[in-house]
């Protein structure tokens, strides 16, 4: 993604454009691997060796809120983020701690069509995400 469309992305959520906030977008989209802070601070800092380990955890928190990326914890309680915010879900190597995403409309379907006919009262689904555990198979391609 190119920076006007990160740019964009910011304006159209009415948050001020930093240099911060479009770095820390641009390594969330170009790492592309579901990265921990830690990882998007290493990334960033090759270029903006002086930005604050605050300040990334702040535009992350408002990030998150504004839903220009996704918080996805792993089962070690790892925090990570995704800047894809249609829905899908995801693969977790348990082994690795990778994340792949997984993508399958049927799947979709069929657990809303489940929850809505049976519903859980006294409860409004806003989002539902799928997180399947596993190991990923040496030497074999997933998709």
């Amino acid at each position: 993604m190119k920076v006007e469309e990160i740019v964009g992305k910011l304006i159209e959520k009415r948050l001020k454009v930093t240099p911060q906030r479009i770095a820390i977008l641009e390594a969330i989209i170009n790492l592309n691997n579901h990265p921990t802070a830690e990882n998007i601070i290493e990334y960033i800092r090759k270029n903006h060796p002086n930005i604050a380990t605050a300040t990334v955890y702040k535009v992350l928190d408002a990030l998150t809120e504004n839903e220009l990326v996704k918080r996805v914890k792993t089962d070690s309680d790892i925090m990570r983020y995704d800047a894809i915010m249609e829905n899908h879900h995801h693969l977790y190597c348990s082994e690795s701690d990778r994340i792949e995403d997984y993508q399958d409309e049927e799947l979709n379907r069929m657990i809303e069509e489940h929850l809505k006919k049976k519903g859980i009262p006294g409860f409004q689904i806003e989002d539902v995400r799928l997180q399947i555990n596993g190991k990923f198979l040496k030497g074999k391609q997933i998709f």
